[in-house]
């Protein structure tokens, strides 16, 4: 029938049939998505519309324009096949993906997970907006249900292709920290390669507890790749690889029964961690905290700590400040077996902790050639700082023939002692 537009509203128009009204609902006036009516009709508009449905009892009128016109996928061109690249107008979009008018009335879906290669959980308001102009290829067509689903990253080269030729096993690549799980970080080394380095392979000497204690999210953190895994498409990486392992060194310095000095830190689960020297840390069993007045060590406190375990594999030691003052009461009773004086046993009870702890082994700075650099800065300050000092004055003692006599002892007096 044809009608004239008598009024319209956001939700559709309203039609005089000739004293009898009809309503176009929004939907109904075109195939493809509008915003307002007014982009479709005019007010007083003679248009021809097309009866939908009539309910005499409330009088009700439903009419329709758009079903003039044959559905659009009906028309779509029969050489449309999934492969093929399309271009469209992004119409609507939604968190897991965006709504592509490929043609009036003719929509496809870009899922989120199509739009990058990268497998970091984003939405589609992070790669497009509404209004956008974009490419991409058909992924799935279903003409029976009028279904279209579209692809962007497909006309991106997959970098997981050539991944064993971009990152080789045992190459540097700087990365960007995306995201922090109690077991490692999340790197992003480009966008579509991302990489775990687990918490184990942060730090050779530091036990850390959660990676937010190493980095923060955004920073960016040099890496190592230490294994792929093309087919899950994951990378493991490594940060404590950029350096050599410490404990080949630490093995030769933190030898068990050597003493060290070492600052209390925190106190954890049966114990506490102790800071020694080179940036390692150690655990101090809460037995072995115990002072020889019978206290506890508090944090913060530096002691001295005899290695009683060593693990290179396990990257664990274990130390103890109470075994020293074990040590020296053990080498105290045999020594002083004979001494039932109090006194006396307190002055060779301190006397053992020193010849206890000296006679440990300790490290130094010329027994390993990781320090040899700086033991060598050091010898260049102290000797630098030597050949500044103004020489003292030293009289020559006089020749051996020179000295003078010393005068004869007098008949009854002891000699001269030489």
């Amino acid at each position: 029938m044809e009608g004239t537009v008598k009024n319209i509203t956001s939700y559709g128009v309203f039609i005089d049939l000739g004293g009898v009204d009809g309503l176009i609902h929004i939907t109904d006036l075109s195939w493809g998505r509008i915003n307002h009516p007014e982009e479709i009709v005019k007010l007083d508009e003679k248009i021809q519309v097309v009866i939908l449905d009539f309910d005499e009892g409330k009088k009700r009128i439903a009419l329709g324009l758009k079903q003039l016109q044959a559905h659009p996928w009906d028309a779509l061109s029969a050489d449309l096949k999934v492969g093929d690249k399309v271009k469209g107008k992004v119409v609507v979009l939604a968190d897991y993906g965006a709504f592509v008018e490929v043609a009036a009335g003719v929509e496809g879906l870009i899922h989120v997970s199509e739009m990058s290669w990268s497998q970091h959980l984003r939405s589609a308001q992070d790669f497009l907006k509404v209004g956008d102009e974009v490419e991409a290829v058909v992924l799935t067509l279903d003409r029976d249900e009028r279904k279209m689903s579209l692809g962007m990253k497909q006309l991106l080269p997959n970098p997981w292709d050539e991944i064993e030729a971009r990152y080789p096993v045992n190459s540097r690549h700087k990365g960007v920290v995306r995201n922090f799980t109690n077991f490692g970080i999340f790197v992003e080394l480009e966008e579509g390669v991302d990489g775990l380095v687990h918490i184990s392979d942060l730090s050779w000497s530091k036990k850390i507890k959660h990676p937010s204690e190493f980095t923060k999210v955004g920073e960016e953190l040099e890496v190592v790749v230490l294994e792929i895994d093309k087919e899950n498409r994951r990378l493991s990486l490594g940060h404590k690889q950029l350096e050599e392992n410490p404990w080949e060194v630490f093995s030769t310095i933190f030898t068990e029964g050597s003493v060290h000095q070492g600052t209390v830190t925190s106190f954890v689960d049966k114990g506490a961690i102790v800071s020694l020297p080179y940036g390692v840390e150690g655990f101090a069993p809460m037995k072995h905290l115990v002072k020889e007045d019978k206290t506890t060590a508090k944090v913060e406190e530096t002691l001295d700590f005899k290695v009683i375990e060593f693990s290179k594999e396990n990257k664990k030691i274990v130390v103890s400040h109470t075994k020293l003052h074990d040590d020296a009461v053990a080498i105290a009773k045999s020594d002083d077996e004979g001494t039932t004086d109090a006194k006396g046993k307190e002055v060779k009870a301190k006397k053992a902790v020193k010849k206890t702890t000296d006679n440990s082994e300790k490290s130094t700075l010329g027994d390993f050639d990781v320090l040899a650099d700086l033991k060598s800065k050091m010898e260049k300050s102290e000797g630098a700082t030597k050949a500044k000092a103004p020489k003292a004055k030293v009289e020559e003692a006089p020749a051996a023939d020179e000295a003078p006599e010393a005068p004869a002892a007098e008949e009854g007096e002891a000699p001269a002692a030489e």
